[in-house]
This record gives structure tokens, sequence and C-alpha cells, in this order.
């Protein structure tokens, strides 16, 4: 793994030479490898720090080895106040309004097994943009989900004994692969609803939709791309 040395100076706040930088990261037990470029380090990981997945840990592993205590202490070049991301205060906007609807919420893992986002949906593994986990401890958490719909539906299986009708959402981040991206996936955020009942209950699912897209100003429009409307599914 390689790390600008300059860029272990900036974010930690020291002014150190890369030699020295070389010894801060072999204090940690990290050995380096020359490269052609002065600037650049870079870092063999061992098989035992499993911890280091970005650059980003290097540079923490180098502040530990020069030492908190040692840096010393700067007040920030600039004031700023801290707020929120739009997408996350767009998000408990709706979770509100959609409690507001009836709706409980349900919290579900970030991890599921191929078979939850593949077979049992009718897909093909092959087919779908997952980040799989290189030694998964078990077959629950083997990739990371693309889908908010299997965490709702074992929601329902764990419930079974609590009187129907259930009525369930989700407004999470799901996962998927981006070659774009420094670590080669993004999060995106999805909503999904879920009735459970003794009838079909389309339309209380279709209320969900148009009452969610109304929160968000999009317009129910068949004929018009910059609206919204139900398609059937095609796939068998």
């Amino acid at each position: 793994m390689q790390v600008p040395y300059e860029d272990i100076n900036k974010k930690v706040g020291i002014k150190v030479s890369k030699g020295e930088v070389i010894e801060l990261l072999k204090k940690m037990g990290l050995s380096t490898e020359p490269t052609p470029a002065d600037a650049i380090i870079s870092v063999k990981i061992p098989p035992t720090r499993h911890d280091i997945l970005h650059p980003c840990d290097l540079i923490e592993d180098a502040a530990i080895g020069y030492g908190f205590n040692n840096i010393t202490m700067l007040l920030p070049g600039s004031l700023t106040i801290a707020d929120q991301f739009t997408h996350n205060r767009v998000s408990d906007l709706l979770r509100r309004e959609i409690v507001a609807a009836g709706y409980s919420e349900a919290l579900t893992f970030a991890l599921c097994s191929r078979d939850d986002i593949a077979d049992k949906l009718r897909h093909k593994i092959d087919t779908i943009p997952a980040v799989h986990i290189a030694n998964p401890k078990t077959l629950e958490f083997q990739v990371a989900r693309t889908t908010l719909i299997p965490g709702l539906l074992k929601t329902v299986a764990g419930n079974k004994k609590m009187p129907l009708p259930l009525k369930l959402f989700e407004i999470s981040d799901v996962v998927v692969k981006d070659p774009s991206k420094d670590v080669g996936a993004k999060n995106i955020r999805h909503f999904c609803g879920l009735y459970y009942g003794k009838t079909s209950g389309f339309e209380i699912v279709h209320g969900l939709l148009d009452r969610f897209m109304q929160l968000l100003g999009v317009r129910y429009t068949p004929n018009d791309d910059a609206g919204y409307y139900i398609k059937a599914h095609s796939g068998t």
C-alpha cells in the first residue's frame, strides 16, 4: 500500500522528513519498500494487521508512533459550523412522515447471505454488483446488501406472532461495486416499505409510495420521464 508522506504531515499536523516517517511506521511493525517516486512511501502490510484497509490507516499508525501528546495543538485555520449532510437530513424528515402514516421503522443488518439477494429474489448472483466478504465467518454475512428487501422479509419472518397487519419500512444505505471509487464500492440510500396482512394490501403500499413521492415533490406522470409511475415487473 502506498501513501504520500506529505499527506501524513498534513493530516497529522507534524513536520517530519520521509526518513522519520519510515521510522515511525517501523515502530508500528510496518516495513517499507523503495519506490521510484521520492514523495511516495510504499508500505508492506503484514498478515497480522488486518485492520489496515486504507492509506488513512497508515496515517493513523504514523500518528500513534509519533505520539498524540507530542502533536502541537493549533486552532483551525477556518471556522465552520457542523451540519448534517443533505441526504441524511431529508432521510430523517421522511422517516418522521412515514411513521406518522402508521408504519414502523426497521433497522436490519447491512450484511446478508448471497441467497438473500440472489436466489430468494429470483436473481443470479453473477448479475448483481454486490461486494463480497473475502472470509465470511457465517453464511448469513457473505455480502453487503444491494437491496433492503431481504432485511424486511426476515423481520416479518421473526415476528409471525405479532398481530396483523404489519406495516414496516426502512431508509438505509445499500452497497454496490463502483470501480471509480478509491475503495471500489459506494453507498446508495434506499427506501423500502412492506405491508403484511390477510389481504394483498396493494392499495396500501401504493398509497405509501404516493405519499413518499409527494413529500419529495415528484409528480405522478405515467407519460413523462420527469415523474414516476408503477411499471409491471418483467421478471419471471
